[in-house]
């Protein structure tokens, strides 16, 4: 009975466990990418023009991207406070919309729409931060594999809340507002005790490979079994049973991840001599300072004195050069012989503070590319059923799945890839992908104007000639 105790307190404190939950949450906390499926119905409930639908979209996407007041209150309440923060925001917000959509409170003006759109929209904030801060912390030395996971199913939030929603509430389109004012709120309610910081051995450990890599079959199975369902639901009629059944096996390959938690903790436990070096216990301490601040000290004189060739090395040399320089400053140290210097803020790849983040080119690199290069899919993504309706589609569904699953490929692939390119070129991570973002979003903007401009061309072609124009260059 102890060991089953002692196995089962081992699992809950599992940090892979709080990834899969992470997981689970990310996989219903995408709800800004469903905008382009409820916004016709909002549009024709209320009569709005395309104009005042575009004020919505707006306030949807401030309320997606302002998250500092998210961070703030990370740091004051528990995790579990800021899930139920970010719970109730998303379930009052979305929850007054479907009211207002479905005439049983009365009609409020446009101003305050918009103000409903962005508290339930900015709930998704909540969500999206505790899984990250959680899990990064989690995995400090796996930071981008983690990262690119759950922003993926962020992402693919859309194409998973709409499976759901053909299975209970097609073709009903108002109560898919309600399915996104209620399902991310109860998710984040029932998993606010599992997504938070555990303690315990935090680097790499021996397994991490293999479970990174079963998690990434994982995501790849679930991109192209959703790709499947949603080409042949709108090519092909389905019964009530075939989608019953589509979503029964979606639901599963979500669950399939806790295995490993499960495997990790109620099987044996790997052995591995080498594991990464650890820091001995200091033998002497100076007065007033704590085993962190000792730790830190001596990784700090590592960084400084570590040659640059020693990062080109491959993983397991680099390693043992490091640790074999690690333990000739600490007896060093401990002798007498060198003076540990204690140097000025983090360096790249540690943990930084607001204001520490704030004086560094590299925060700045990242905002300005995000700012500069990431708009363009956020305006496809809020004109989606405007879009789809003026090329005859009845719903935005399907194209809504279609850029969730292709979102979630590629948000896991860069992290995946990013991971890659760290470990041989530190100074790649930022510059390299930050270049490379900024790149895709000018050009999938340029892309934007062109089908957009000639789209226009070919609507002044129609009411001048009166004849319609059939555009196969675009198909």
């Amino acid at each position: 009975m102890g060991v089953l105790q002692e196995k089962l307190s081992s699992f809950y404190k599992s940090r892979w466990l709080v990834f899969v939950a992470a997981m689970w949450l990310q996989s219903w906390a995408g709800i800004g990418y469903l905008f382009g499926s409820i916004s016709p119905v909002i549009k024709s409930s209320l009569g709005y023009n395309q104009k005042q639908l575009a004020m919505l979209g707006v306030a949807k996407d401030l309320g997606d991207a302002v998250g500092f007041v998210t961070g703030l209150l990370c740091e004051l309440l528990p995790i579990w406070g800021a899930l139920l923060v970010g719970a109730a925001l998303n379930l009052i917000g979305y929850g007054w919309v479907w009211l207002i959509v479905t005439a049983q409170v009365p009609v409020l003006p446009l101003w305050a729409m918009c103000v409903l759109i962005f508290v339930g929209t900015n709930g998704e904030t909540y969500f999206n931060t505790v899984s990250l801060v959680s899990c990064v912390q989690n995995f400090p030395k796996s930071r981008g594999p983690v990262v690119g996971i759950l922003k993926g199913f962020a992402g693919l939030s859309g194409a998973i809340l709409t499976q759901i929603y053909v299975l209970f509430h097609a073709p009903d389109h108002a109560s898919l507002i309600f399915m996104v004012a209620v399902g991310p709120a109860l998710v984040g309610i029932g998993l606010m005790f599992l997504v938070r910081p555990v303690g315990g051995h935090k680097q790499v450990r021996p397994t991490d490979g293999k479970c990174f890599t079963f998690v990434y079959g994982v995501c790849l199975l679930l991109a192209v079994y959703l790709l499947g369902v949603m080409v042949v639901q709108d090519l092909v009629p389905v019964s009530e049973t075939v989608v019953s059944v589509f979503t029964i096996i979606l639901l599963l390959i979500l669950v399939i991840p806790i295995v490993i938690p499960i495997m990790l903790s109620f099987g044996p436990e790997p052995r591995n001599p080498e594991e990464e070096f650890l820091l001995p216990e200091p033998h002497n301490k100076e007065p007033g300072k704590s085993q962190l601040d000792s730790d830190e000290v001596i990784l700090s004189e590592l960084e400084d004195e570590k040659p640059k060739e020693v990062d080109m090395l491959p993983a397991s040399e680099r390693q043992k050069r490091i640790a074999h320089l690690q333990q000739r400053l600490l007896q060093a140290a401990a002798e007498g012989a060198v003076r540990v210097k204690r140097r000025r803020g983090p360096h790249r790849g540690e943990d930084f503070t607001l204001t520490q983040a704030l004086i560094k080119a590299d925060f700045w690199l990242l905002f300005i590319s995000m700012i500069m290069g990431s708009g363009s899919g956020l305006t496809v993504i809020d004109n989606l059923g405007q879009m789809s309706q003026s090329l005859g589609y009845d719903n935005a569904h399907i194209f809504v799945s279609m850029v969730s699953i292709w979102n979630f490929l590629g948000r896991v692939g860069g992290g995946y890839i990013s991971e890659l390119v760290v470990r041989g070129n530190a100074c790649w991570h930022v510059t390299g992908w930050t270049w490379l973002r900024g790149s895709l979003g000018n050009c999938s903007s340029h892309c934007l104007r062109v089908v957009w401009s000639e789209k226009l061309w070919c609507t002044v072609q129609f009411h001048h000639s009166g004849k319609p124009y059939r555009n196969t260059g675009l198909l």
